[in-house]
Formats: C-alpha cells, sequence, structure tokens
C-alpha cells in the first residue's frame, strides 16, 4: 500500500495561453491537456519539474534540438535549456483542432543530428 504523503502529483493541467517568448507569436490553449512549447517554433520555457506545476525556477528558453517518432505517442520533442543544460522530453501535439504542431519542423527535427 502506497502512504499519501509520499505521491506526489505528477502532472498539473495548465492549459493557458501565452505569449512564445522565442518567436513572440499568441499560442492558444491546447483544450485536452498542457500546453508548454509554441507550435509555430516548438521552443518552450523551463518553468516545470512536473508537468503543469510551474514549479522550476530556471526559466530558460528549451531549444527544440530533435524529435522522436514514437509509434503511440506521435512525435516526442526533446528540448535542452539554453541556460542550465538540462534536457527534457515533451510530447508533441499534432492532433490538436486549434493551432497544431508544425508537423514539417518536427519531421526535419527527427533527422537532425
Amino acid at each position: 500500500m502506497k502512504n499519501k504523503t509520499m505521491e506526489q502529483k505528477r502532472f498539473t493541467k495548465n492549459d493557458n495561453s501565452f505569449i512564445c517568448a522565442h518567436c513572440g507569436k499568441e499560442v492558444e490553449p491546447l483544450g485536452y491537456s498542457s500546453r508548454n512549447h509554441c507550435p509555430f517554433c516548438l521552443w518552450s520555457l523551463h518553468v516545470d519539474i512536473n508537468p503543469g506545476d510551474r514549479a522550476n525556477t530556471c526559466g530558460g528558453l528549451l531549444e527544440p534540438i530533435r524529435t522522436e517518432p514514437d509509434p503511440k505517442k506521435g512525435f516526442i520533442i526533446i528540448h535542452r535549456c539554453v541556460k542550465c543544460g538540462e534536457t527534457r522530453r515533451n510530447r508533441a501535439a499534432t492532433d490538436a483542432k486549434v493551432q497544431p504542431d508544425n508537423k514539417s519542423l518536427l519531421i526535419k527535427l527527427t533527422v537532425a543530428k
């Protein structure tokens, strides 16, 4: 039996619109999950420890360095923080009804080094 005091919430829905800190475009809410990267340039901010919690104080820009195709999840974006160097994995939102992720950029990043 799990100890409830030791359990941590691993996901917090935080689906607000934002202005991309990299390209300056307005990003609308995803609607069904937490949108945490720009669908146009795929950049993000290093603001989460666990998805949606906004508990990371780094705040650096997360550069999309490559993508990995996943048969169940579509594309996984690998980001590297330009401030602290940490890498993060993030599911792409190619199926979004509003502002789906830039599929040609996802494919281009799949063949990147």
